[in-house]
C-alpha cells in the first residue's frame, strides 16, 4: 500500500509538473482534429500505418518504444511477415548458453520494440548530452497529449528571437517550455514516400505519427469504446423493460 501511494504521489508530481511547464511557456497548442475524439471517434487505421512508417523510418532511430511488442503492430495494419522483418533488423542479447556466455540474436515478432541505443548514457551521448525520451507513452505524458506533439513538431522556428538567444546545439521551437530543444526539426514536406500514395505535407507526416503514438499509448482505445456504447445500448434497453415492468407490476394498485 505504501509503494502504490509513493507511485501515485509521484505521478501526480510528475503531471503537475509537467503543465506548470507547459503554463509558464505561454504556448497555445494547435488542436488539427484527430479520427479517435469524440464518443464514436476511432483510429485512423490508414492514418496507423502511414504513422508507424514515419516512426519506424524517422523516429526509432533516436526514441525507443519499450511498451509494444512488434507482435502488436498487426493492428497497424503490418503482415506476419512485415513484423518478423522488423523485428529482425536489430538485435538484443540472447539468453546465457552452457558456457555463460551471452551472444545477441535478432529480434522476434514476441519482443518489445528494440532500443535504437544499448542503453541511456549511450543515447544521450549520441544526441550531444541529451536523452532522447521513450515514446510509448508520450501521448499521454505531456499536458495537451496529442496536441502537444504536433504543435511540438511543427513549432520550430528558423531564428529565435533577439531577446530569447538559444544555446550552441539547440533549436529554437516555441511550444517546448524554455524554447530551447535539443531535437533538431524533424518534419518536412516529402520526408518519406508514403505506399499508398498520400501526398507527405510536413503537417499530413505528424498528423500520422501523433495518429501512431496515440495508438502507441492506449492500443485498446477502439475496443473500449466500442464495448463503451454496447454497454450503454444494453443499459437503455434494461432501463426501458424494468419501467415496462414496473408498469405492469403496480399497475392495478393505482
Amino acid at each position: 500500500m505504501r509503494k502504490l501511494i509513493l507511485s501515485a504521489l509521484v505521478a501526480t508530481s510528475v503531471v503537475a509538473a509537467a503543465g506548470t511547464a507547459n503554463a509558464a511557456s505561454g504556448a497555445v497548442l494547435t488542436k488539427p482534429g484527430f479520427s479517435w475524439e469524440g464518443v464514436f471517434g476511432q483510429y485512423d487505421k490508414a492514418a496507423l500505418k502511414r504513422g508507424y512508417q514515419v516512426f519506424h523510418d524517422i523516429c526509432s532511430n533516436c526514441h525507443g518504444l519499450k511498451l509494444v511488442a512488434y507482435r502488436n503492430l498487426s493492428a497497424v495494419g503490418l503482415t506476419e511477415d512485415e513484423i518478423k522483418a522488423v523485428a529482425a533488423e536489430r538485435e538484443l542479447p540472447d539468453v546465457p548458453n552452457d558456457e555463460g556466455m551471452i551472444s545477441p540474436r535478432a529480434g522476434r515478432a514476441s519482443d518489445k520494440y528494440i532500443s535504437p541505443f544499448p542503453n541511456d548514457q549511450a543515447a544521450a551521448a549520441a544526441n550531444g548530452g541529451a536523452l532522447p525520451p521513450d515514446l510509448s507513452l508520450m501521448a499521454k505524458a505531456r499536458v495537451g497529449g496529442p496536441n502537444y506533439i504536433y504543435s511540438l513538431l511543427l513549432g520550430y522556428e528558423d531564428e529565435a528571437p533577439a531577446d530569447h538567444p538559444i544555446p550552441e546545439g539547440k533549436s529554437f521551437n516555441h511550444i517546448f517550455p524554455g524554447n530551447a530543444i535539443s531535437m533538431p526539426p524533424q518534419v518536412m514536406d516529402d520526408l518519406v514516400t508514403y505506399a499508398d500514395g498520400t501526398k507527405a505535407t510536413k503537417e499530413q507526416i505528424t498528423h500520422d505519427v501523433v495518429t501512431f503514438l496515440n495508438w502507441a499509448a492506449e492500443p485498446e482505445l477502439d475496443q473500449r469504446k466500442s464495448m463503451g456504447l454496447k454497454v450503454m445500448l444494453f443499459l437503455a434497453v434494461l432501463t426501458a423493460l424494468m419501467y415496462a415492468l414496473k408498469r405492469q407490476i403496480w399497475k392495478n394498485l393505482h
